[in-house]
């Protein structure tokens, strides 16, 4: 076990031997460290929590009380195989969520971004990819083997299907089923989620410009309305868009993929 003299720990709390907690963390009473736990510098552990397993946590992390992270995945197909549950640095991870570690046969490890906010309830399953400032709200679940790119929100109660990809600054609302995989800077609502337009608030919160904007809702137009198939109006649009945004959307639908696409109404 390795503890640094910089680090507070409950007397309550349970470490196991073998553990590492770095400098300025601190773990709260009753909670729960693993053998092969590493916490790097600054993460907080509120009280109460779990963390089990080859679970590595960023700097500045906090985990709020009642959190499960790294116990075993939910998925019968594990046996017992070594596995991994790495999380990035000054994530917030609130009352109650659980994070499984990988699977041997998605790759053996999940793996959480920087700067998340995982609110209260909700499940990150086995060899989940969840990119930076992802936002999970309440009691939502991101299956097995989905891939969730940077910037995306997921509302409250939805359940996002296993092998599902998200792209980049995509949004679903809450109460949402998201069966299919979900183009960069796509809005899908409805309790069978469907594509139903742009996220342009969240486009506009970061600046993008009005050049882009403005290309990005042409392009969704010939995804919704053009001819042909839908990869090939994704191949038109790259031709046709001179703005980095749609060619992040070209790339999308053109690379590999084990979903179809949430498509334009």
């Amino acid at each position: 076990m390795a503890i640094s003299d910089q680090a507070k720990v409950h007397a309550s709390a349970v470490v196991e031997d073998g553990a590492e907690i770095a400098a300025g963390c601190v773990v709260g009473p009753f909670c729960h460290i693993g053998p092969e736990v590493r916490l790097h510098e600054g993460v907080e552990l509120k009280s109460h929590v779990v963390i089990k397993g080859d679970t590595e946590i960023g700097a500045e992390s906090v985990v709020f009380s009642f959190a499960v992270i790294g116990e075993i995945p939910q998925d019968l197909k594990f046996n017992g195989e070594h596995s991994r549950l790495v999380i990035g640095k000054r994530n917030r991870i609130r009352e109650h969520v659980t994070m499984n570690p990988g699977t041997e046969g998605g790759g053996g490890v999940t793996v959480i971004g920087d700067d998340g906010l995982f609110m209260a309830g909700c499940h990150i399953a086995h060899d989940a990819q969840i990119g930076n400032r992802v936002i999970v709200v309440n009691n939502s679940a991101v299956a097995g083997h989905c891939i969730i790119e940077d910037d995306v929100i997921i509302g409250g109660l939805s359940g996002i299907h296993q092998f599902v990809r998200i792209g980049k600054g995509a949004i679903i609302g809450a109460v949402s089923m998201v069966t299919n995989d979900v183009i960069p800077y796509g809005l899908v609502q409805g309790p069978r989620g469907a594509l139903d337009g742009l996220n342009l608030v969240g486009l506009k919160r970061r600046g993008v410009a009005r050049s882009d904007i403005t290309a990005l809702r042409a392009a969704f137009q010939m995804l919704a309305q053009g001819e042909g198939a839908f990869q090939e109006r994704a191949r038109r649009m790259g031709d046709e868009f001179d703005s980095d945004y749609v060619q992040e959307i070209v790339d999308f639908v053109l690379g590999q993929t084990d979903r179809s696409f949430l498509t334009p109404g």
